[in-house]
């Protein structure tokens, strides 16, 4: 009778102890991530949510942004700031901060000894021999001026002309110079063209004529026939031939500016530097006597004229050649200026403080291969807050309505509002940079958008916009 009884009370107990467990299991399971936004250490700011989410021209692309307190390194907002992307240009802040580290105040020029009547030297990567944008003449007056019968030009090795993953087919236009030891005019020639002249009266119409510099390489320009007109980007004044320097110039009812790589090599090194110094240049080994030979750097210009013209304009080039100049300040071995080798010293031993690994693999961001997650670009910009004195940091980056990336935008009747760098390949559209609030705050921030499926122009914009936002709020 007592185990009839005590049968519906174990059947019960059995239920419950039953319908206990599903809800143990929930309660012991891994909860669902939070949106990068929510993360800790993230500041809630809903209307910056609202405008992000509620943007048509952010809405089919991957978007991430990173704002940071530039005196204190407060994190103020973040999306997605863990993701990864590809930074295109802003990559140049990285090579910029390895800079400032390495290389001190002026760029080293060229290295030399001199034995006997011969002066032997090298290249050090530095670019601005008699280049068109940044020229210095500290190195040509120097070698045309030495006392010895000889100068010797010795070679050191270097990197690939091209980066890691560059796209083969743009090596005809002026943003892809080959990398040298020892550049000169920039590693591109410039062709001026004179605006044709019409018939007037008796006098015949003059076709479009056209300057090249340097002039070694007018004797291979030609004008354009026939049959070089299939296939022609109306946009393109200048092509080159792919694997030599021979360059077709296509004439236009205007005047016109064109500026085209050349083709590198140790033959044509020489060449240009006897033509230019007017004294005869040798190619030898670069043997020092230890103990006997006393091998020194020459000094060019100074580090900040470099570091301007790349920030401003973006130049890739001299991106590129910065690593290969940070490589003569390593320390042994000192034969050769490897680019890769001044990356992996900056990610072991300067960029340590930064929040994710950087896959990091040219001086440019010409490659798709490099990586950055927005919170790593914003904690390199407060890093170069807290070691570069204000004013000549925001000196060297664009500014809103300065000259530059940035000279149409972020500038309004107060004056300038953002100092940063851009960066762009086909779609892709970042920005990374400091914005002054209405308040006096200056902000860390990096806005990355990839993948963007049409034109990037309604990106730029949005970006203004809720930037505007941001120094209008905060």
């Amino acid at each position: 009778m007592r185990a009839v009884l005590l049968r519906p009370i174990y059947f019960l107990l059995l239920f419950l102890w039953s319908s206990a467990q599903p809800l143990a299991c929930a309660h012991t399971s891994k909860p669902a991530a939070p949106p990068d936004s929510l993360r800790p250490g993230a500041a809630p700011l809903p209307w910056l949510d609202s405008l992000l989410t509620a943007a048509p021209a952010l809405r089919q692309h991957q978007v991430g942004l990173s704002i940071r307190d530039a005196a204190t390194g407060e994190v103020v907002y973040e999306l997605n700031e863990a993701r990864y992307f590809t930074p295109a240009s802003v990559m140049k802040l990285f090579s910029f901060y390895t800079g400032l580290r390495l290389l001190g105040d002026s760029l080293p020029s060229l290295r030399y000894f001199s034995r006997h009547d011969t002066l032997f030297f090298q290249g050090t990567g530095d670019p601005t021999f008699l280049h068109g944008d940044v020229p210095s003449r500290r190195a040509y007056a120097f070698l045309a001026r030495r006392p010895e019968r000889l100068l010797a030009y010795c070679s050191i090795a270097t990197p690939p002309p091209y980066g890691p993953s560059w796209a083969w087919d743009d090596f005809n236009y002026y943003f892809q110079p080959e990398r040298t030891a020892f550049p000169l005019y920039g590693n591109t020639v410039r062709f001026y063209a004179s605006a044709p002249l019409p018939a007037r009266g008796k006098l015949p119409a003059s076709p479009q004529r056209v300057r090249v510099l340097p002039r070694p390489f007018a004797p291979l320009t030609s004008l354009a026939t026939a049959d070089d007109l299939p296939g022609h980007n109306p946009d393109q004044h200048v092509s080159r031939a792919q694997l030599d320097n021979r360059f077709t110039f296509f004439p236009a009812p205007k005047k016109w500016v064109d500026e085209v790589p050349y083709r590198t090599s140790r033959t044509l090194l020489l060449r240009l530097l006897g033509d230019t110094l007017r004294r005869a240049v040798v190619h030898t080994a670069w043997r020092p006597r230890p103990g006997l030979d006393s091998i020194r750097t020459l000094p060019g210009l100074p580090a900040d004229s470099l570091y301007r013209r790349m920030l401003r304009v973006s130049d890739n080039f001299l991106a590129e050649q910065l690593l290969l100049m940070c490589a003569t300040k390593l320390g042994p071995p000192r034969d050769s200026l490897s680019a890769w080798r001044v990356i992996r010293h900056a990610q072991r031993h300067l960029l340590q403080p930064l929040p994710d690994k950087l896959p990091w693999v040219d001086g440019s961001g010409l490659s798709r291969l490099n990586l950055v997650t927005p919170r790593s670009l914003s904690a390199l910009l407060v890093l170069l807050h807290q070691e570069v004195p204000e004013p000549r940091l925001l000196s060297l980056l664009a500014g809103g309505g300065g000259q530059g990336t940035l000279r149409h935008r972020y500038k309004d009747a107060q004056g300038t509002w953002f100092w940063g760098k851009t960066g762009t390949l086909t779609h892709t559209c970042n920005l990374a940079g400091y914005v002054r609030t209405r308040s006096g705050r200056l902000l860390a921030v990096s806005f990355l958008n990839n993948s963007i499926p049409g034109d990037d122009q309604p990106v730029r914009n949005e970006m203004q916009r809720i930037l505007g936002q941001v120094r209008q709020r905060l």
